[in-house]
C-alpha cells in the first residue's frame, strides 16, 4: 500500500486535513495537496489564475484508470501558468516552464522500466514541486 495524505497551505503554513471534512478548504488563497496511494497527487489552488485550479502530479485519473470520465482533460501549460500566478500571490515567482515539468498529462507512459523515484513515488515529486513553488516542506 502506498502513501495517502491531504494538506492545505494557507496563511503561510501547512496543516494536515481530512479531505472529506468541511474545513478542508480554507478561505483564499490556498493550495491543497491530496496524495493518493503514492501514484496521484491532486493539487487544488485558489484563486485559480490562468488555470482551472486543479492539476495533477504522477498521473491524472484519466490516464491512471484508463477512463476519460475519471477527470477533466488536462492542459499542463495552462495549469503551470495558473500555479505560477498563484505562487506570485504567495510571494514567490517560479518559472511556469519549470512547474510544467512536474505536472501529469493525460498521456500514460508505461514504457520506462528504470525511472527515478520522483517519477515512481508521487510524494517525492510533490516535495520537489512544493520546493519549486517556494513553499515550506509538507508536515511529517
Amino acid at each position: 500500500m502506498g502513501f495517502f495524505g491531504s494538506y492545505v497551505y494557507a496563511g503561510g503554513a501547512w496543516r494536515e486535513v481530512d479531505s472529506d471534512a468541511e474545513d478542508a478548504v480554507p478561505p483564499e488563497p490556498y493550495l491543497a495537496v491530496m496524495i493518493h496511494d503514492s501514484d496521484i497527487a491532486m493539487i487544488r489552488y485558489s484563486p485559480a489564475g490562468a488555470g482551472t485550479g486543479v492539476a495533477f502530479l504522477g498521473h491524472t485519473p484519466r490516464a491512471y484508470f484508463g477512463d476519460p470520465s475519471a477527470s477533466s482533460p488536462t492542459d499542463t501549460a495552462i495549469e503551470a501558468a495558473g500555479l505560477a500566478a498563484w505562487a506570485r500571490v504567495a510571494g514567490s515567482s517560479p518559472d511556469p516552464h519549470v512547474i510544467e515539468r512536474f505536472l501529469a498529462s493525460d498521456e500514460q507512459d508505461d514504457t520506462a522500466d528504470d525511472v527515478p523515484d520522483e517519477d515512481v513515488f508521487v510524494e517525492v515529486k510533490t516535495a520537489r514541486f512544493i520546493q519549486t513553488l517556494g513553499l515550506p516542506k509538507l508536515p511529517q
